[in-house]
């Protein structure tokens, strides 16, 4: 049989992973595509390093790994043969190309594709200025002691915790750490069967948004606000009642007839309103004298560094009226996508039984290593790491916007990792946003977090959680320029 012969091996510029790691994947695809047949004689080690330009260790070491795996033989100074027993694909005939008989944006509606999200490339990291929220700073994350929980995680003592299908539960660990560590900060004091674990908070906003509403109920969302809850609540079938929002946040008084009502009272989204101890009393009693039941995103209160935070709506309700959602994708990383829901018993026990439909639980590993890395103190140490960096942007960022004359709607009093601007009248910023990406930076327009087609469209957000301090200014003197 053939040698496989070293032009069939080639690297590809940019490809994630190291020079071992790109070996083994051109050997095992070329195995399970049938490039490379059983008893195949791969090309020496010495003389693929050649081809590749890489040190023949590396070739060496590549081999080994892919022999431990059964996907290659060593037969000595024979060399290596791709093995009997490696992984093969199934041979199916190629299917020829089909056309799509049904329309499928008709069948469903189009309710879902047609929600107006935050634009922002996906190469975002790749642009020197990227004011984009809510993004991960490699600078500022704990990469080793992240590391070395998810090892601790993936150990033998964990490997119930690793495999297991915890059916309808969550990790009693991360439970743990959540009532005694994270809840408490907020003033919340709960019970293990008051909490959910959830993919996140978007996750959470649609599980409660499912069990609260449906077809004939009225939830009032923030106007200005996140825009996945007024699409949450369409697609449930409810009716969607924006409150335009002011200097602290949701009003009280234009509440009434309403079912649910989703709010952001630590920290607005965007505008970054604080509500005052006191407007929180007055909606709580308002949602005792009106019947309706409020879910609390509280999805960045880590980030509170200017000053201590108001405590959780949650923490001051007395007869469990309020929903409360979190999640750790400001405070560690998005990618993360966990989250976590608490609110009375009864609504916690439907909530799990319909995330069972769903997903049954978040994977197990990510819960276990994020309760490690909370019990062991590594959370903690990160928002401090995190509050500081992010206190020194904001007061740098700031200082440009005044020094360049722009506008801005809303910062909030208590931190956060953003600013809400304002351009000047007759500014379009998506348009604004499409001229600064050519010069390099990113901005976010405000139009996706107002309700209607007849919204404002000259505001937009600046966020400092991604971009380094020593570009700020000058990022921020092309944005002026640009409005100029």
């Amino acid at each position: 049989m053939a040698s496989i012969p070293v032009e069939a091996f080639y690297l590809t510029p940019g490809v994630a992973g190291s020079l071992q790691q790109q070996i083994r994947t051109m050997v095992t695809q070329g195995i399970l595509a049938g490039r490379f047949r059983p008893g195949q004689r791969m090309p020496s080690s010495r003389g693929l390093a050649e081809h590749l330009g890489v040190s023949r260790i590396t070739v060496t070491l590549a081999y080994a790994d892919l022999v431990s795996s059964d996907y290659l033989t060593s037969s000595g100074r024979s060399g290596y043969f791709v093995s009997d027993n490696a992984p093969r694909a199934p041979e199916f005939p190629q299917s020829a190309p089909r056309a799509e008989a049904i329309d499928f944006k008709g069948l469903t509606g189009g309710r879902f594709s047609r929600v107006l999200r935050v634009a922002r490339p996906d190469d975002w990291d790749s642009y020197p200025y990227p004011f984009i929220y809510g993004q991960a700073d490699p600078t500022l994350f704990d990469h080793q002691n992240w590391r070395q929980c998810a090892l601790r995680a993936l150990g033998k003592r964990d490997f119930a915790a690793l495999t297991s299908d915890y059916y309808e539960r969550d990790d009693p660990l991360l439970i743990e750490q959540l009532l005694r560590t994270i809840l408490p900060r907020r003033g919340i004091a709960a019970r293990e069967d008051e909490v959910l674990l959830t993919l996140g908070a978007q996750n959470a906003l649609w599980i409660a948004a499912t069990l609260l509403l449906g077809p004939g109920r009225k939830a009032v969302v923030e106007n200005p606000g996140y825009p996945a809850w007024r699409s949450v609540v369409e697609a449930v079938g409810a009716e969607a009642r924006p409150v335009h929002v002011d200097v602290f946040g949701l009003p009280v008084g234009r509440l009434s007839g309403a079912d649910v009502v989703f709010a952001t009272p630590s920290h607005q989204c965007p505008t970054n309103a604080t509500m005052p101890v006191e407007r929180r009393t007055a909606l709580l009693q308002a949602a005792k004298r009106e019947g309706f039941v409020i879910v609390e995103d509280d999805y960045e209160f880590e980030m509170s560094f200017l000053k201590p935070v108001a405590p959780a709506l949650k923490s001051l309700d007395s007869d469990g009226r309020v929903i409360y959602a979190g999640s750790f994708s400001k405070s560690v990383f998005p990618g993360l996508r966990l989250g976590y829901l608490v609110g009375p018993p009864g609504f916690i026990a439907e909530a799990r039984s319909l995330r069972a439909m769903m997903l049954k639980h978040p994977p197990g590993h990510i819960q276990r290593t994020m309760a490690y890395f909370l019990g062991l103190g590594h959370y903690d140490a990160l928002i401090n790491r995190m509050k500081g960096a992010f206190r020194r942007r904001r007061q740098v960022m700031g200082e440009a916007i005044a020094t360049e004359g722009l506008v801005i709607a809303g910062q909030g009093g208590f931190g956060g990792s953003s600013f809400w601007m304002r351009a000047p009248e007759g500014v379009d910023t998506e348009e604004l946003a499409l001229l600064l990406r050519a010069d390099g930076v990113l901005i976010e327009p405000g139009r996706a977090f107002f309700a209607g087609e007849g919204g404002p469209r000259n505001y937009y957000r600046l966020a400092y959680s991604s971009i380094p301090l020593p570009r700020i200014g000058e990022g921020i003197a092309r944005i002026a320029k640009a409005l100029r």
